[in-house]
Order: C-alpha cells, then sequence, then structure tokens
C-alpha cells in the first residue's frame, strides 16, 4: 500500500493564516506516501513564502503559481501535473485528521475503480458555526454513512470538496476540472453521478472543514444561488430529464421563477403549480400558475420541486409516495 502515490490537489489564495496548520497536517498523515500539489492563485499576502519554506525541508511539497485565474484552472493545472494513481483535494484553510489518507485509500483499494471514496465532515470556526453550516454538515454525513449522498444531489453538493478520492483514470473520465462551471465542486459530484461512480459508505470524520466570514464560497459571486440553480438545471436536463413526460415546476418563490425563467429560455416547455391562493390563477413570465391538485388531473409527470419550507417538503413527498411516484425518477427536490 505505501507504494502508491496520492497526490493531493490545493490552490492556495492569501489564506496565510492557515497555511501553517494545514500544510502540517498533511504532514502528520498515516499514510505517507503522497505528494502536495500546491497552487498560488495570486496571492498579494506572504502564503507564497509560507508553503516555500515547506518545499526546503519536505521534497513531497511542489509548489506551483497558477497559470491562469481562479480555483477551477488552478485546479486544473495541479492534476495536469499530478503523478498519483489516486487523486484527493484539500483547501488550504482546512485541517485533515491524520487517518484521512489512510482510510480513503483503503476504501478504494476495497471496492476498485468505478468508485469515489469520501468521509464525514466536521465544520469549525473561532465564532461558532451558524444553523445553516451545521445543518448542511448533518444532512451530508447522513448521506455518506450509507453512500446514498446521490439520491439527494438536486439539493445540495452531495460530495464535500475537500474530502473525497479517486483513481485518476476516473476522473479523466468524467473530464474532471475542464469545465469552467461553477460552483467547481457540485459541478464535479455531478460528473461523479454521470459517470456513475458508487459513493463508499464510511462512517468517520475525516475532514476538518473551517469556516470564517472571508471564506470564498462565503463571499465570491460564482457560490451564489443563481449558480447552483443553474447548474442543477444543466445536468437535470441532460441526466434525468424525461422528454416524454410532462414536466412541472412546483413552486414560485425565489428558486421556481428562476428555474421557471432558465427553462423558458431553454424553450423546455412546463406546467408551473404552486400551494401560494394568492399566486395561483396569475400569471409570470407569461406562464400561468395552477394549484397543485392540478397535478392529479396529469399523466406521466416529472416535477422539480422548488419549495424550500421543510414540513412542505413532507407534505409534498407523501403527496408522490401516495401515489406510487418514485424520487429522482418523478420528482425531484431542487432545494
Amino acid at each position: 500500500m505505501q507504494n502508491i502515490l496520492i497526490s493531493i490537489l490545493t490552490p492556495f489564495k492569501n489564506t496565510n493564516k492557515f497555511l501553517y496548520d494545514c500544510i502540517e497536517s498533511i504532514q502528520n498523515q498515516t499514510y505517507t506516501n503522497w505528494e502536495l500539489l500546491i497552487i498560488d492563485d495570486s496571492s498579494t499576502d506572504n502564503s507564497y513564502q509560507i508553503v516555500h519554506e515547506f518545499t526546503k525541508h519536505d521534497k513531497r511539497i511542489k509548489l506551483l503559481k497558477n497559470p491562469g485565474e481562479g480555483i477551477i484552472e488552478a485546479l486544473r493545472f495541479a492534476f495536469k501535473n499530478s503523478s498519483g494513481t489516486y487523486i484527493t483535494r484539500m483547501d488550504s484553510d482546512d485541517i485533515m485528521p491524520p487517518n484521512k489518507l489512510e482510510v480513503l485509500l483503503n476504501n478504494l483499494q476495497k471496492h476498485g475503480k468505478k468508485h469515489v471514496a469520501t468521509g464525514l465532515v466536521s465544520y469549525f470556526s473561532e465564532d461558532g458555526i451558524n444553523d445553516g453550516y451545521r445543518n448542511y454538515e448533518t444532512w451530508l454525513n447522513k448521506l455518506t454513512r450509507t453512500g446514498s449522498n446521490y439520491s439527494e444531489i438536486y439539493k445540495e453538493c452531495v460530495i464535500p470538496s475537500p474530502c473525497w478520492m479517486a483513481h485518476k483514470n476516473d476522473l479523466l473520465a468524467a473530464d474532471a476540472f475542464n469545465p469552467n462551471d461553477y460552483p467547481e465542486d457540485y459541478d464535479l459530484a455531478f460528473r461523479f453521478y454521470k459517470q456513475q461512480l458508487k459513493v463508499i459508505p464510511c462512517n468517520q470524520v475525516l475532514h476538518l472543514w473551517r469556516d470564517y466570514c472571508t471564506r470564498t464560497s462565503r463571499t465570491h459571486e460564482h457560490y451564489a444561488q443563481n449558480y447552483f440553480l443553474e447548474i442543477k438545471l444543466k445536468y437535470f436536463l441532460e441526466l434525468d430529464f424525461d422528454a416524454s413526460k410532462q414536466l412541472v415546476i412546483w413552486g414560485a418563490g425565489f428558486k421556481g421563477k428562476t428555474i421557471a425563467k432558465l427553462l423558458i429560455e431553454r424553450q423546455v416547455k412546463f406546467i408551473w403549480i404552486c400551494n401560494n391562493p394568492k399566486k395561483i390563477g396569475k400569471h409570470i413570465y407569461g406562464q400561468e400558475l395552477y394549484s397543485y391538485t392540478y397535478l392529479t388531473e396529469l399523466k406521466q409527470t416529472q416535477c422539480i420541486i422548488t419549495v424550500a419550507n421543510k414540513q412542505s417538503q413532507k407534505t409534498i413527498r407523501s403527496f408522490f409516495e401516495n401515489k406510487n411516484k418514485i424520487a429522482m425518477t418523478d420528482y425531484f427536490f431542487f432545494c
């Protein structure tokens, strides 16, 4: 096992406060045959100098400069220069538990190609974790424990961006890091789904995910809600849409309106339903809104559900289950 090389891809930009902890956690791994391809994405602080000092004492650390701009081009460049049989990612502001690489590799060796290994994640922050991130952690870890991540892929990113490992050939087959589609971690999760890479269940915390106010996923426009909705719809139309069925949108809030607008732009016909009596019968973007009861009059439908309220989601799920409809075939939760 120690002969197998793992390539760790890590872009960084102005994370000098966290780089020591991050790199030292990699150096403290129980599995030692790794290379760290750490890519400077135009840092303006002393991050480059910090990493450069590490390279003087550890030849496994390979410091490169991003020839382009942004995290996708940095990842693409790191992947191009990787030599490992297995590939994993790491964020420069996070921490690896000591057994992370060992556990991920053991799971992949046990299950073989066409699999992706992942693990439970735990957020930490000096200021405490807000309910949104804590709920995401709980939801994501529940899926990972059973390997059922794809069952809710249209809700949120189901593969934690800095906590996965895959065979290099599977990443090449998925054309990983080549599209300039943000958010890049969500795009990659859909590519794993498209390639039918099976998620290996795991019940161990393998990644410590740092949250802070200037984290990229909090501040960059590429991680705004509209980008998430665009990527969801793109892959839905490519992978799960059945053109022989009537497409229905359930919900007329921000997400429902965004999905409707995107479908109109793509000239995809749909029927629009909602629960809000104030909106039923009105027209938005030239589309009439019907009561959700109209769904009972339709045959052979696929429904995109954009209702965010958790209790309403339970009611909607029961509605479909009572009609023997199948999740991820007949109906899809987009939030």
